[in-house]
């Protein structure tokens, strides 16, 4: 059974991390295809999109992390990991464009780092 949630916690932390590399590839795709060429601002800076990776982000982020921290007592990826959902929180609120990009693929790398230092624990 051990075995079992381990399996579990470990996809879900690869999964964050497949998520978090999607998230920062749609931010530098919007940056090129909306300010450089004009093209997909409909699609690709829709909030909708935002607001659920994020709700994504805070539920697998939440739940591999604190599961890791209650294996293998490293506080330091569920503290990384809160840090970077934060700031992706806060790219929501600074408006298209740069600065949210900076926030959003600063957040997204922070959290990436944390599932893997969680993967890194459980082997």
């Amino acid at each position: 059974m051990r075995e079992a949630l381990v399996s579990i916690r470990n996809r879900l932390d690869r999964f964050g991390v497949l998520l978090s590399g999607l998230c920062a590839l749609h931010c530098l795709a919007g940056l090129l295809l909306v300010a450089g060429l004009g093209l997909g601002g409909e699609f690709v800076l829709a909030p909708a999109i935002h607001r659920i990776g994020l709700a994504l982000a805070i539920a697998v982020g939440s739940a591999t992390l604190v599961l890791g921290v209650a294996r293998h007592g490293d506080p330091l990826p569920l503290q990384v990991g809160a840090a970077g959902i934060a700031l992706m929180a806060v790219a929501l609120f600074a408006g298209h464009g740069l600065a949210e990009a900076v926030l959003t693929i600063t957040g997204v790398s922070l959290l990436a780092w944390a599932h893997l230092r969680n993967l890194r624990h459980s082997c």
